[in-house]
């Protein structure tokens, strides 16, 4: 089974997470749990009682990942009873609980009232430079949720005694998403033209030369320039696209870099290639680099023409036909 990590929610204006804070022992009701990955961008909500707890699993595969954006919103009829409910965050959890009630040993990060009103936004970052701000929509804690702080327990709670029916009646859900960084990935794959193996070549990307281009590498969502430079292959130039959180596959076929030169021309027209008779030949033909002759011979008529080839190069030789109508007063 692919091992996760499990995440929670922190709803203070600064993170902290004190290695000098003890665990305590906390009795929670495990409402249910939600999966963050990149299988569900969409993510999921999760409803909830003024006295439940739940986990949020966060996916191995978190390199596209920012942050998780978490949406909590309390029903209108909570309102009047400010100040009766808190929110706390536990983390290095003693073990993973199943769905029920569950004793466990348990460190706390935060804590806090739940927010005056219907909804409340939380984008909680999980990497340096990760570029998210505070603003009206969302609340952005000071501090990174890495790994090494797993696993977290969101959990609702009374702060008061005497919690009557009406709060006990009401539901909460909260919603969780992943924040995608800019970026997708690229791997690239090589495959080489039969007895031309391992030579020597050099690939770019955006003018930045590759290393391991077998390895996957992240890089920005967009369009974006590829170039493979070699003297035993054939030189290439492409564009791509990468798109946000996706791996692209990209295949570049090495091409043998000898010149080739294809004809055409109408039918019974004979072509020769230094002074070789290639017959009426419409397949490619391997030249080596060099100034070379082209000749067409249709009957008794001939049109010759000089052709200079590069390596790696493909060449279109085309005869052509015209006729011209001129009318004179």
């Amino acid at each position: 089974m692919k091992s996760r990590f499990f995440i929670y929610v922190l709803f203070a204006v600064c993170l902290v997470v004190s290695p000098s804070v003890r665990a305590e022992s906390i009795r929670v009701i495990i409402a249910g749990s939600t999966e963050i990955s990149l299988n569900n961008t969409g993510g999921e909500t999760l409803s909830m009682s003024y006295s439940d707890a739940a986990l949020i699993l966060l996916d191995e595969e978190v390199r596209f990942f920012k942050g998780i954006e978490l949406e909590f919103v309390v029903p209108q009829t909570y309102l009047p009873y400010k100040g009766s409910l808190g929110i706390a965050l536990y983390a290095d959890l003693d073990r993973i609980p199943e769905p029920g009630i569950a004793d466990l040993e348990a460190r706390q990060l935060s804590f806090e009232p739940i927010p005056n009103k219907i909804q409340t936004v939380y984008q909680i970052p999980l990497r340096a430079g990760h570029g998210l701000r505070t603003s009206p929509y969302a609340s952005v804690p000071t501090g990174i949720v890495l790994p090494a702080a797993f696993p977290l327990l969101f959990r609702i709670m009374p702060i008061i005694k005497g919690i009557g029916e009406q709060i006990e009646a009401m539901r909460f859900s909260l919603s969780v998403k992943p924040i995608l960084g800019d970026e997708g990935a690229v791997k690239i794959a090589v495959r080489y033209p039969e007895n031309l193996h391992d030579r020597p070549l050099t690939i770019l990307i955006d003018d930045e030369v590759i290393e391991n281009p077998g390895e996957e590498r992240l890089i920005k969502e967009g369009e974006h320039h590829l170039v493979v430079l070699s003297n035993d292959y054939r030189n290439e130039s492409r564009r791509f696209r990468v798109e946000r959180g996706k791996v692209l596959d990209l295949t570049i076929n090495l091409q043998d870099p000898t010149p080739l030169v294809i004809f055409e021309a109408p039918e019974n027209t004979q072509i020769y290639l230094d002074n070789q008779s290639l017959g009426n030949n419409p397949l490619p033909v391997s030249v080596e680099p060099g100034t070379h002759e082209v000749k067409f011979q249709v009957g008794d008529y001939a049109v010759l023409k000089p052709l200079v080839v590069q390596k790696g190069k493909t060449y279109r030789v085309a005869l052509s036909v015209d006729v011209r109508i001129l009318e004179n007063d």
